[in-house]
């Protein structure tokens, strides 16, 4: 009996390192939990990050224990990826944001334009009408597909009403990074100094790369199976993150 106890307690411990090394070294699952990356991330998406790509810190592992004092294997973001870091202000909140400013950068929204480098940014309007969440309220926006300065293109929204025009200038820091929502006036990110600003490279966690599973919170829970066909979104089941 004794032997028997032995034997699964084994099985569990093992299980459970593999599980922590995975999660650690190559994959782990984060859930969005706000709105300030629609619609590129919806409330409810569950996504898949990889570890690997940035190399690791302290901040890969499980509550960020003290055995590593800078990032090994370390390689550089590029502009728009979509990065899970850990908040500069207590370095333990996950956030996920896309990186639109190196170290050396000048970042600023001026007339309503992201400038990086006192260049435009270019953007293309898509849709004339788009209602996109802020919080609890829906909004009306307007919808750009933009083109970082390595011809990413991406999705961002700005509010039709009361959008941020005008901004102050960032400097990004040496082996810091600047990173934006996409949902750019629902969105506290490296633009407030206080909370956010400025990300160092030690606090990137990984790069999204995939949602595996989205829900709407908003049509019930998950455990009410005849309420599926509304409360999942299938469509955005293991969709590729760019």
């Amino acid at each position: 009996m004794i032997s028997k106890i032995i034997d699964n307690l084994k099985t569990l411990l093992i299980a459970l390192f593999i599980a922590v090394i995975i999660r650690s070294l190559l994959f782990q699952p984060f859930y969005i939990p706000s709105s300030s990356m629609e619609p590129t991330l919806l409330v409810g998406d569950r996504i898949f990050v990889s570890k690997y790509t940035y190399g690791y810190s302290k901040h890969s592992f499980p509550f960020s224990p003290p055995i590593l004092n800078k990032r090994i294997f370390s390689s550089e973001p590029k502009y728009g990826d979509l990065i899970v870091f850990k908040t500069p202000s207590d370095n333990r909140t996950d956030f996920i944001k896309r990186l639109v400013g190196l170290p050396g950068d000048k970042i600023q929204i001026k007339n309503g334009d992201l400038l990086i480098n006192q260049e435009k940014v270019e953007k293309e309007e898509m849709l004339n009408d788009f209602e996109i969440k802020c919080g609890g309220e829906n909004i009306d926006v307007k919808l750009f597909n933009e083109i970082l300065p390595n011809n990413i293109k991406h999705t961002v929204v700005y509010n039709k009403i009361g959008s941020m025009v005008n901004s102050d200038l960032y400097i990004v820091p040496e082996d810091h990074y600047f990173l934006l929502g996409d949902n750019r006036d629902c969105s506290r990110d490296s633009r407030f100094l206080s909370s956010v600003g400025y990300v160092h490279k030690d606090n990137l966690v990984g790069k999204a790369r995939l949602i595996f599973f989205s829900n709407d919170t908003n049509n019930g829970s998950v455990l009410k199976i005849w309420n599926w066909n509304n409360s999942f979104r299938f469509k955005r089941f293991f969709k590729k993150l760019k």
